[in-house]
């Protein structure tokens, strides 16, 4: 076949498949939809391997909910609390869940954030890890040691107030500032001495025998973990929120339900074996919160706290981060206003 031959073949093969694709969009009405779905509304949510987000991901159910409502969902990992909110400050994520401490440190720059809800504190949820062998027995051990946790997060909070039960200071230890999975390299090659950390690490920790829990959070923490969202986004888009909280809420009282289902879930994810995962879901109860006043009066102790100790730049007030009581009530799932 010479080239003009070619060409003409080519030109010829090009059109009847276009039109035959025309003609069977026409047709399939589902083809039709799943053109225009890449017209849906992209909604960039974080998650993480364990915990409620990480069922709703693995089951789809967000997406299952939002089928109809002209909503993609791209799920995203970070490292923890901070890394998520410096991406909702750059408007790359649209949905965080951190803890009291990462959202108070956003708020200090200007971020325009807002919380959608919070959880009930999970205390054994975190805890101090120290190496197998190592001489530490308590807290006044830590003078002059090595300590790992990221920097403006929950475990940044509870080290200090377990620093202060102890007559110290962080001027006292060496502060390693470690996101996670750095934290996680550091602590398994003994470059620290103690790391403060929250779960599935812990559960990593105890499975691959390389530490131990010196003690777990008990009465450290007063408040749970916040949902956020920027304020525009909020704003815009109450029924997406609806929707998302909704879902988060179910797969946070299935996972209570059903621990054991809820490792086998997650199990090849978090690299964590399925008897070791249901054991520290069993010892976790998942729910969500209202925002209430006691809930901003506890978040303004914190931000007060990191303050005075100089880590703020300047006074923060966590109300000003707050929607009004009638979005609140609208978005809030009727199951979660109802519990005290």
């Amino acid at each position: 076949m010479d080239r003009r031959s070619f060409l003409i073949t080519a030109s010829v093969t090009t059109a009847v498949t276009v039109l035959y694709s025309c003609t069977k969009q026409k047709q399939n009405p589902q083809a039709t939809s799943s053109l225009s779905s890449t017209q849906k509304k992209q909604v960039n949510i974080v998650f993480d391997k364990f915990g409620p987000l990480a069922v709703i991901r693995k089951k789809k159910t967000l997406e299952q909910a939002l089928a109809s409502k002209g909503y993609s969902v791209q799920w995203k990992e970070f490292a923890a609390g901070p890394q998520q909110l410096e991406a909702l400050n750059a408007g790359s994520l649209d949905l965080s869940r951190t803890a009291e401490s990462p959202v108070i440190f956003a708020q200090a720059p200007g971020a325009d954030l807002v919380y959608l809800a919070t959880t009930i504190p999970i205390s054994n949820g975190v805890a101090f890890l120290v190496p197998n062998d190592s001489p530490i027995k308590s807290f006044a051990d830590f003078k002059g040691k090595r300590i790992a946790f990221q920097k403006a997060s929950l475990v940044n909070d509870i080290l200090i107030k377990v620093l202060k039960q102890a007559g110290l200071k962080l001027s006292d230890i060496t502060p390693v500032y470690l996101p996670p999975p750095d934290a996680n390299v550091a602590f398994s090659q003994v470059k620290v001495d103690v790391w403060v950390i929250w779960e599935p690490f812990i559960g990593r920790v105890e499975q691959q025998k390389i530490g131990r829990v010196l003690r777990y959070g008990e009465e450290l923490i007063d408040v749970g973990l916040f949902y956020s969202a920027s304020r525009k986004f909020a704003e815009e888009n109450p029924e997406f929120i609806k929707i998302y909280l909704e879902e988060v809420q179910k797969a946070k009282e299935w996972a209570t339900e059903n621990p054991r289902q809820f490792a086998e879930l997650l199990s090849e994810e978090t690299g964590i074996e399925v008897d070791t995962l249901e054991k520290i879901a069993s010892r976790q109860k998942y729910s969500l919160r209202p925002i209430t006043n006691e809930v901003i009066a506890t978040q303004q102790k914190v931000a007060d706290m990191y303050y005075d100790l100089g880590l703020l730049p300047k006074k923060i007030d966590p109300s000003k981060v707050l929607l009004s009581p009638e979005y609140y009530a609208k978005v809030t799932p009727k199951t979660v206003i109802a519990k005290p």
